[in-house]
């Protein structure tokens, strides 16, 4: 058993029209401690605000740790338990169908993040009832209804 500090980090990600203004909420929790995170941007994605979310519940940890990582994003779940994202990367940041790998520039800046840790995925259905879940739903909700939202850079 790990003797790493424990976290476990609930995410998800909000588009108010895919793509439209988004945004990710996320929600640490350690010991005692919680932490929630949430950020909206203008001409954005789901899938980004669901990677965006990952990121940024990762970002905060200042040790490496034992994550228990939980989404509804099967995307993103699957692109670590499935393996898609080792496939993209050795086919040079290509698709099975030799298309461009979208959200290259978010999962990139995932993986040394997911490198880092000791990172356990969880899959939950969204809307389901799980509370922390659904708090980033409304974390994510409520920065994608924000006013003067930054562009998503993306590249």
């Amino acid at each position: 058993m790990s003797e790493l500090p424990r976290v476990t980090i609930y995410t998800d990600g909000s588009c108010l029209g895919n793509p439209g203004p988004g945004g990710y909420g996320a929600v640490l929790l350690a010991g005692p401690h919680r932490l929630e995170l949430s950020a909206g941007f203008s001409g954005t994605t789901n899938n980004r605000m669901e990677i965006m979310a990952v990121i940024a519940g990762l970002e905060a940890l200042k040790t490496k740790s034992a994550v228990e990582l939980v989404t509804d994003s099967q995307y993103v779940k699957k692109a670590f338990t499935d393996r898609w994202l080792a496939g993209w990367q050795k086919n040079g940041w290509k698709t099975a169908a030799k298309q461009p790998v979208k959200n290259q520039d978010l999962w990139k800046r995932l993986v040394p993040l997911i490198e880092a840790h000791e990172v356990k995925w969880r899959w939950v259905r969204g809307h389901c009832g799980t509370p922390e879940n659904e708090r980033c739903d409304v974390l994510a909700r409520s920065a994608a209804s924000g006013r003067n939202l930054p562009p998503d850079i993306q590249g």
